[in-house]
């Protein structure tokens, strides 16, 4: 039975306006809206200081010292910062936060997998917004499913996400937020506490890789998903290999070899068909960048090697895409591009028109691409019970019409 708990429900949340201490993280009521200084380079950093204040000789001993605090020990207020002196934490108190996205529900599958809801402020969409993330573990490692906008504007047709409009990109602090909660949550900062009977890899890290495969398309928020994952993989800080960190893209041809060349990371692409007539249909952004365009793209990826192959996702829907012909189509196409395909079975969720394929017709998929020489695990569906697996995710988000969001915003003012 999956573990449900609602903290925007008064019965179930701490009674204070503002904020509310949940184990290790502190959850904050869109923190009056200060400008944060989480996701910021150090050199954003430093502007910040300066515009409080500090001189320019004390600026870089400054970053320094606000980067360990908030990537190294994770902290999420400024009266911890020991080091800091008593004024400058209260000049940073008074014009920024560091507080974490707010929790509206944090729920638990029997697999162990957790999904947070999360409410950030509205930032242009006329109410506050939400989005999902979704810590899985497994026996090496625990992978965190980041968020990269608020809803989806390629409305594929299997997943879940595709169904709700785009309201707003995420920040480059939001979008960081999302692994500081998740390690706030899990007792994965220096001296915290992992919650009892949680599911978590015996040892290591517990946070010890990022999928940017949540909510959005990442290559369509560029510069705030670069932004954050700059951050993440800082070896001064929150320190996550570009090896462990892989963006997932559903085809922005333009965007991938910027991918390559300015982040860094690992690429994924969310494939799901072998023909432009079934794509078109499945991934709809295949009009505008069909596959060979596609593919050109992968073959031409900045540090593509055996050591650092792409991975090719695969959705299995039964009597869709899941012929032994695709099979064979889909290892014709990939032909000299060093690559891993996962296959997915399809997580069903309210109103969708597909089945997931028989069992057995997707392990002897995976058998004649395995026998081909290419990896294709069969990803083990987590989460469903809370709708946290791959397709399920969605925020009941959706952007207001402009009349509307300006009415609102004149009452609040």
């Amino acid at each position: 039975m999956a573990l449900s708990i609602d903290l925007a429900d008064p019965k179930t949340r701490p009674a204070a306006k503002s904020e509310a201490v949940i184990g290790a993280g502190l959850v904050s009521q869109a923190s009056e809206e200060k400008p944060s200084l989480i996701g910021l380079s150090r050199e954003g950093l430093a502007e910040a200081l300066g515009a409080i204040g500090v001189a320019e000789k004390q600026q870089r001993m400054r970053v320094a010292q606000l980067w360990h605090w908030l990537y190294v020990r994770g902290v999420s207020d400024f009266s911890q910062m020991a080091n800091v002196s008593r004024d400058l934490r209260e000049k940073l108190d008074a014009a920024y936060t560091i507080a974490r996205p707010e929790i509206v529900t944090e729920q638990v599958s029997v697999d162990g997998t957790r999904k947070w809801v999360l409410r950030f402020p509205p930032k242009g969409a006329g109410r506050p917004v939400e989005i999902e993330t979704v810590y899985i573990p497994e026996e090496g490692r625990g992978t965190l499913c980041v968020s990269s906008q608020v809803g989806c504007t390629l409305t594929c047709t299997f997943c879940h996400t595709g169904t709700q409009r785009l309201v707003r990109n995420l920040t480059a602090d939001e979008i960081v937020g999302q692994i500081l909660l998740a390690r706030d949550r899990l007792g994965d900062f220096p001296d915290a506490a992992t919650p009892a009977g949680a599911i978590v890899p015996s040892e290591g890290r517990l946070v010890s890789n990022v999928v940017m495969m949540g909510m959005g398309e990442p290559l369509y928020n560029f510069d705030n998903v670069k932004q954050a994952l700059a951050v993440a993989s800082d070896g001064e800080g929150l320190s996550l290999s570009k090896r462990r960190i892989t963006l997932s893209t559903s085809g922005v041809v333009p965007e991938i070899a910027r991918t390559g060349e300015e982040m860094g990371v690992m690429l994924a692409i969310s494939l799901h068909a072998v023909n432009d007539e079934l794509r078109n249909e499945l991934v709809p952004i295949n009009k505008k960048y069909p596959l060979k365009a596609l593919l050109d793209a992968c073959r031409a990826y900045p540090g593509l090697s055996n050591a650092r192959r792409i991975t090719f996702e695969y959705v299995m829907l039964k009597d869709v895409n899941d012929r032994m012909e695709d099979a064979r189509e889909l290892v014709r196409l990939l032909k000299g591009i060093p690559a891993k395909i996962n296959l997915i079975p399809f997580n069903p969720w309210p109103g969708s028109a597909y089945e997931c394929s028989d069992w057995d017709q997707i392990e002897r998929f995976a058998d004649y691409v395995n026998q081909a020489g290419y990896a294709s695990p069969i990803r083990t569906p987590r989460g469903r019970d809370i709708f946290a697996a791959c397709g399920q995710l969605k925020s009941e988000s959706e952007r207001m019409r402009k009349t509307d969001r300006m009415k609102l915003e004149a009452a609040s003012a």
